[in-house]
């Protein structure tokens, strides 16, 4: 329900979200990072009618007390299973205002049969928990005291990226699809989390 928590502290206990990713109905590209000809509007967009969705997993910081800035390039480490053979992990950095308004900052996707290298291709077993380093698009952003952190977890991002049927078999050789279910895990020793580089504050004279 998007109530999920983002935290600078790992939280010690194990826990699992779970949502459903239907290929045949994909989340619609919302703004962001996308150019070059794709038919959506790119740039600063509320990202709020998309995080409303069941099959987006939503984690919100607290609100900050004093202005965090970062500059370079973002990752995300996540822990994650799916009951099929492939599919798609798709990450949003959201810079979220005091009047709830979310706004992009940055964002990622990685196609799961490629998490060793687009030239490793290998399919996964189903169900098994794989640790995935998923690069974002690098960024320079403050949030603002009273700003909050935000990151979306989601399996799709159409048209920007072509739909991942979670079927496995070759890219673009078939017509099938296949719904999938997916596990999110965080705290523990299974700690997805967001790294960002962080530029210290300048002391004030």
């Amino acid at each position: 329900r998007g109530d999920g928590t983002l935290s600078f502290e790992p939280p010690k206990t194990q826990a699992v979200d779970k949502y459903t990713y239907d290929p045949k109905m994909p989340i619609t590209t919302l703004g962001g990072n996308n150019c070059c000809g794709t038919p959506t509007e790119a740039g600063p967009i509320d990202q709020r009618p998309i995080e409303r969705r069941e099959d987006v997993l939503v984690y919100t910081s607290a609100f900050l007390n004093e202005p965090l800035t970062v500059a370079g390039p973002v990752k995300m480490k996540l822990f994650a299973a799916t009951d099929g053979p492939d599919t798609d992990w798709m990450i949003k950095l959201v810079d979220v205002y005091p009047d709830g308004t979310a706004m992009p900052v940055s964002e990622g996707i990685l196609r799961a049969r490629f998490r060793e290298g687009l030239d490793k291709p290998k399919l996964l077993t189903p169900n098994q928990v794989y640790e995935y380093d998923i690069e974002l698009t690098g960024t320079a952003n403050v949030f603002q005291p009273g700003h909050r952190i935000r990151v979306d977890i989601m399996s799709s991002n159409f048209p920007q990226f072509d739909r991942n049927p979670n079927t496995g078999e070759p890219l673009g050789n078939s017509d099938k699809t296949r719904v999938a279910q997916q596990s999110i895990f965080h705290g523990g020793t299974r700690l997805s989390s967001i790294i960002l580089p962080l530029v210290p504050a300048l002391e004030k004279n």
